[in-house]
């Protein structure tokens, strides 16, 4: 006997037979519950989040290969460790989304279409692209704030201390940026 369930003899034909599972189409719509149901709308905003901070290690990363300007070295190396905060940030997201027992969006389609308002670079120029940038970054930092608050909300401590670092690192990001810009 193993784990409480008695061997019973099957025939051949009963053992060839597997269960079958029908599987649940992929939608590309977040998963969450109702606004209205518990957390729902908290993790609806941090699924928006973790779209907006995947577009964000993107960009930095495509910024990171394209731009060319006097100060090239200096932003090349702070782009490389942007986009890999954006990378370790998305993953902290992810887990938190997922230590509550909702599911991301499958794939980049549904991730993408979780958070559209994200605003792309429209040039090569080297200070534009970084304009773009650092507007996104403080853009995502008061969405963070908006996250915190709700997290707060819904007594998610981990949720909003973590919300409170994403903040920091943005408008610290942010104002290097503003400060490389500068003349």
């Amino acid at each position: 006997m193993y784990s409480g369930i008695p061997f019973v003899e099957q025939s051949d034909s009963t053992i060839s037979q597997t269960p079958q599972r029908e599987q649940e189409p992929v939608k590309n719509n977040a998963q969450p519950k109702p606004k209205s149901e518990g957390p729902g709308r908290l993790i609806q905003e941090m699924t928006q989040l973790a779209s907006f901070l995947e577009q964000l290690r993107v960009q930095s990363h495509l910024i990171h290969f394209n731009y060319e300007s006097s100060n090239f070295i200096g932003i090349h190396k702070f782009l490389k460790k942007q986009y890999e905060l954006h990378q370790d940030q998305f993953d902290k997201v992810g887990e938190l989304i997922r230590s509550m027992d909702y599911l991301l969006p499958m794939c980049m389609k549904g991730l993408l279409a979780a958070y559209k308002k994200f605003n792309h670079c429209e040039s090569y120029d080297a200070k534009q692209m970084l304009i773009t940038y650092y507007k996104n970054l403080e853009d995502f930092a008061m969405m963070a704030k908006k996250v915190r608050k709700l997290a707060e909300k819904e007594d998610a401590p981990d949720i909003d201390n973590y919300m409170a670092q994403l903040i920091e690192d943005s408008f610290k990001s942010s104002w290097y940026i503003k400060a490389t810009l500068r003349e």
